[in-house]
């Protein structure tokens, strides 16, 4: 089994990754909405 710190270490990378998908998902979104209304 791994040891305690690299669980910890990987679960923070993974709620960092996480976080980051949180935000830049909807932030995409808004500009491909702003792209498609500058295009028509």
């Amino acid at each position: 089994m791994a040891p305690a710190n690299d669980i910890k270490a990987a679960k923070s990378t993974y709620e960092g990754f996480v976080n980051m998908v949180k935000w830049a998902t909807p932030a995409i979104c808004a500009l491909v909405f702003v792209i498609i209304l500058v295009i028509q």
